[in-house]
């Protein structure tokens, strides 16, 4: 079986923002059949729906900052149903509401809240990983920890391998353990020189961390099927598992690469894998 493949567009971000629709014809024209937001460049959802239409992707789903969320939810729903997206993730939750954190058991009733009325738009809630949900809490890590205490009709999972594989667990393995729940999979790729996780790694994608700075001789994100992790083990699983869509995520090119060029990169891999 073949899954369609997606991009989030997080990974062209800079040539987004200078030609939004320009950027999604190029990512047509390598081969991606949807797309995921990272923000709408200020444009309106009816012109992205129409534009989407005419260019042939998908609008699969956006990542949406969960204060955001929080703080006009219907409105957040009404903006990317209006698009046509089916799904909508939290890409990234801020140190104070991470498992263990002061804002944890809040953080919990909000995601909550938020699936319930993404729920009524016909938007099924994601939850994006790092690594930092893993963490171990009474023998059990932090994200599935997570997907315990919220029910599997308000949160659906949106596993990132590389973060997965940072975070201790074998991708492919976690994949499967969350089958029937993972419709939408996030192929991202890596090196590292180091067993350990380098100092300062979230730097690498544009949030500010503590301790020394990454290198990217240390740690690189890579094009998918060109690092470490066992790609074409993580497809077997994310169909296995019944998803729905692999989505790409390249945080930032690797040496000596852009961005676009990363993307080609990654969708060349996957469709040699069919």
């Amino acid at each position: 079986m073949r899954l369609p493949v997606a991009i989030q567009l997080y990974t062209v971000r800079d040539e987004a923002e200078k030609d939004f629709f320009g950027t999604l014809r190029k990512i047509k024209d390598m081969g991606y059949e949807g797309v995921e937001f990272a923000g709408l460049f200020g444009n309106s959802p009816e012109l992205v729906r129409d534009k989407c239409r005419e260019i042939g992707l998908i609008p699969v789903s956006a990542h949406v900052p969960l204060d955001e969320m929080i703080a006009d939810p219907e409105g957040v729903a009404k903006t990317y149903s209006a698009i046509g997206c089916r799904f909508i993730a939290v890409p990234y939750v801020t140190e104070e509401r991470r498992p263990g954190a002061e804002l944890f058991e809040k953080t919990l009733e909000d995601i909550k809240d938020v699936g319930a009325v993404m729920n009524r738009y016909g938007i099924t809630l994601c939850y994006h990983n790092h690594d930092f949900e893993f963490k171990v809490i009474d023998g059990k890590y932090g994200l599935d920890v997570i997907y315990e205490r919220v029910p599997a009709e308000l949160l659906q999972t949106e596993l990132d391998v590389c973060w997965v594989s940072v975070g201790g667990p074998v991708p492919q393995e976690y994949v499967l353990k969350y089958s029937g729940r993972a419709p939408l999979v996030h192929l991202k790729d890596y090196v590292s020189k180091s067993a350990d996780k380098p100092k300062k790694l979230y730097d690498l994608i544009g949030i500010e961390d503590e301790g020394e700075t990454a290198s990217e001789d240390d740690f690189s994100f890579m094009p998918v099927g060109h690092g470490t992790i066992d790609m074409p083990a993580v497809m077997k699983a994310a169909v296995q598992a019944g998803a729905e869509w692999l989505i790409v995520e390249q945080d930032r090119p690797e040496k000596g690469n852009t961005p676009m060029g990363a993307a080609k990169m990654s969708i060349d891999f996957i469709k040699a894998q069919f």
